[in-house]
């Protein structure tokens, strides 16, 4: 991967990515007079090539430092819930559970979709989802989003696209301290410093925290202010009070992080980095019960060279680690009966608790060259491994604390991966060709798997044997220039997706309903095209992207038979278990633009529908809850944001954006429905010297209460979308 971007440029392993040198935030807006001389030195560094967005073959945006001054959103995941075909509900990643802090692109599902932080995958490495508090907000230089199949550069998690998340560059001995207040008590305060210890080494040492007391989840407010089947004893059913049960409060949460980070210019030609960090994060339970926690620790590590080998060709190489350890409590009701046996209250217990240690080391090299005399212009090649390993222990309690039953399971995953990509410019015709390709191995171990009872007695083992599959990941893309303003571009590709360790190793449950990992799951398989156009001009632009994909071979948990569940767990007679047992589809339209009026002003739009289904099932998949052709739970069909943004005065800028949700349905059955509903957010930014800023942003400005959407098979699963939350902050640059 060749960035030109900034000042230099590093890609790194199966998640090549890159370290951006370059200027912090500004609270004034220059909007430019010719809208191609803001984006003409725009490079996508996830695109491993070194190409320009207007070269993109694929829908891709880029999230500027600008952009990101002017969002009311505190975090980049709601940064990101904006962009068209970005899935992600109006519920801020600290309140909801580590390990379902999910991304979800062009209605494929969550864990689908690569997310990346310098180089180093924020995807977790057991259950897939992304570490969104590994990188404060203030930390953030820009955000790349390439929708679509990108199994080519990057193999497992490509499905869906890849976001990058690049952190500013080191520049000379410059300071910084940032920190902002707002609604819920949430407090954030970051704080780095730089030293240019010599010519060859800068050091950028940064440390940040953040806490929030949180808010309550629950929704109260119809359609989830009745429970549709509350139990009796005797089997009949009455209908309960809303889904605020006794313990329940708000979702607190608190996450730090610590970082060394080093850039290293051996000479004119060659250049390094490193990044050291260390992470916590902790926060409540779904419900926000005080009795229990769940808490994380991550230990980071990255480095990689570059060197020019000459004016036309680059070698780079690269590493990383990762280890983490997560500590979860999760909480159940124990039922209380009123007046003729009707359950009435709850008393919240810790019903299991599981320790998930695992971790992640991969390396690469990568070589590119600029041809000139052929009809080839690029050739680049690389060769990448890694392996992820983990571990699972899960305690199963009663009401009293005793210990009912215990699972433990270890795996591992080794990825191998080729790469080789060629681009060519057609001389006769303005016709750009990009093909790649990929070749990986996928190696899976699952060497100790057991189901025991009480305090660990009579354990069940499962033998897993060992799994080698192959996969070919192409890409072609065309990209045709009939105009200086108009292009037209296609992108056909193929990827595929690992069965996360989750799904292999972590089993729960009860004798009477037992969730089942399984060590044989296989990989999940995509095809998909896309094809758009973009119109640029001095003032703005225009995309519009149609995208079709096809998902099989897709993991999901099935009713189990008792033969099933037996083989895993002697003593349990139902549940259910994880297989590849279902296909799904999904289409849609995406469309962007932006249009600046003049000096002061200027429009943002975006626009996604998406309708994505399922067209096979397998055995023990419901055909009542998982109907086929219906539109999955969790997708809105519709989505939408258009922002404005005012520059009354030099150092001083207005922000003021809309979003706007669809109808839709937790449930792919269409029994929980979730009704349309749309949010306003607005910031204010001043520059009072030219190294201190200040800001007012408020997220949902008229407090409406709604319900946000989500994928749930319960309507005790209902939550509210982020109340109004007004946040006042400060940086200081000395």
């Amino acid at each position: 991967m060749l960035l030109q971007k900034k000042k230099i440029s590093v890609s790194i392993g199966l998640f090549f990515s890159s370290i951006l040198l370059s200027t912090g935030v500004q609270a004034q807006i220059a909007l430019p007079s010719d809208y191609g001389q803001k984006i003409g030195d725009v490079v996508v560094s996830a695109s491993r090539s070194g190409t320009e967005l207007r070269d993109m073959t694929q829908n891709t945006s880029v999230i500027t430092s600008e952009d990101i001054a002017n969002s009311p959103n505190q975090t980049v995941d709601q940064i990101l819930k904006n962009q068209s075909s970005v899935f992600l509900n109006d519920q801020p990643y600290y309140l909801k559970d580590p390990t379902g802090q999910s991304l979800n692109v062009r209605g494929l599902g969550n864990a689908r979709t690569l997310v990346l932080i310098d180089g180093v995958p924020a995807n977790d490495a057991m259950y897939g989802t992304v570490q969104w508090n590994l990188v404060p907000l203030s930390a953030v230089e820009d955000v790349e989003l390439i929708r679509g199949g990108v199994s080519n550069l990057y193999g497992n998690m490509g499905m869906g696209g890849v976001i990058n998340i690049t952190t500013k560059g080191i520049s000379d001995n410059k300071g910084e301290i940032s920190g902002s207040y707002g609604t819920w008590n949430t407090s954030n305060i970051a704080a780095s410093k730089e030293f240019a210890v010599n010519e060859v080494l800068k050091l950028r040492i940064s440390a940040d925290a953040f806490n929030t007391d949180g808010y309550v989840q629950q929704a109260t407010i119809s359609p989830a202010t009745v429970y549709p089947q509350g139990k009796t004893l005797q089997g009949a059913t009455k209908a309960q009070a809303a889904p605020l049960q006794p313990g329940m409060g708000p979702e607190a949460a608190n996450s730090s992080n610590v970082r060394m980070q080093g850039d290293l210019k051996f000479s004119a030609d060659t250049a390094a980095f490193f990044n050291l960090g260390y992470h916590t994060m902790q926060n409540l339970p779904q419900g926000g019960y005080n009795i229990a926690s769940k808490t994380s620790e991550e230990t980071t590590f990255s480095a990689g060279v570059v060197s020019k080998l000459n004016a036309d060709e680059k070698l780079q190489a690269n590493a990383y680690y990762e280890w983490t350890s997560l500590w979860q409590q999760n909480v159940s009701q124990n039922p209380s009966y009123g007046a003729n046996s009707v359950v009435t209250v709850g008393t919240p217990y810790i019903s299991a608790n599981y320790n998930n240690p695992y971790s992640t080391i991969g390396a690469s090299a990568q070589y590119s060259k600029n041809i000139k005399d052929f009809a080839i212009d690029q050739f680049i090649a690389s060769v990448d491994g890694r392996q992820v390993a983990a571990s699972n222990l899960t305690n199963q309690l009663s009401t009293t604390g005793a210990n009912t039953g215990v699972a433990y399971a270890q795996g591992s995953q080794q990825f191998y991966g080729l790469m080789g990509q060629l681009k060519s410019k057609a001389v006769d015709i303005p016709l750009q060709t990009t093909l790649s390709a990929r070749l990986d191995q996928w190696n899976s171990q699952i060497p100790t798997y057991y189901v025991a009872g009480a305090n660990g007695a009579n354990p069940t083992y499962t033998n897993a044997p060992n799994q080698t599959v192959y996969k070919f990941s192409p890409n072609l893309g065309l990209l045709y220039n009939a105009t200086k303003e108009l292009d037209f571009r296609a992108a056909a590709y193929q990827g595929f997706h690992a069965p996360g360790l989750n799904n292999q190793i972590r089993s729960y449950g009860t004798v009477t309903s037992f969730n089942a990992a399984n060590p044989n799951l296989t990989p999940e398989n995509m095809t998909g095209y896309e094809i758009g156009t973009d119109y640029r001009w001095n003032s703005g632009f225009v995309q519009v992207t149609g995208f079709n994909a096809n998902l099989s071979n897709a993991i999901y948990a099935a009713t189990a038979t008792q033969a099933q569940i037996q083989a895993y767990c002697s003593t349990c007679t139902a549940g259910s278990i994880y297989g590849n047992n279902q296909s799904l589809q999904s289409r849609g339209l995406e469309f962007q633009g932006r249009y600046d009026f003049d000096t002061k002003w200027a429009m943002d739009a975006t626009y996604t529908h998406t309708n994505t289904i399922l067209t096979w099932t397998g055995a023990g998949v419901s055909s009542v809850t998982n109907p086929l052709n219906s539109q999955i739970g969790g997708v809105p069909q519709n989505m939408g944001s258009a922002g404005i943004t005012y520059v009354p005065f030099n150092k001083t800028s207005l922000n003021a954006n809309v979003r706007y949700v669809g109808n839709s349905w937790m449930d792919t059955q269409h029994q929980l429905p979730v009704p349309a509903y749309a949010t306003v957010g607005a910031r204010i930014n001043h520059e009072v010297t030219p190294g201190t800023t200040v800001f007012l942003s408020a997220v949902n400005l008229l407090n409406r209460n709604y319900i946000s959407y989500a994928a749930a098979t319960s309507q005790t699963s209902y939550i509210i979308g982020q109340p109004q939350t007004i946040t006042v902050g400060a940086r200081v640059v000395f």
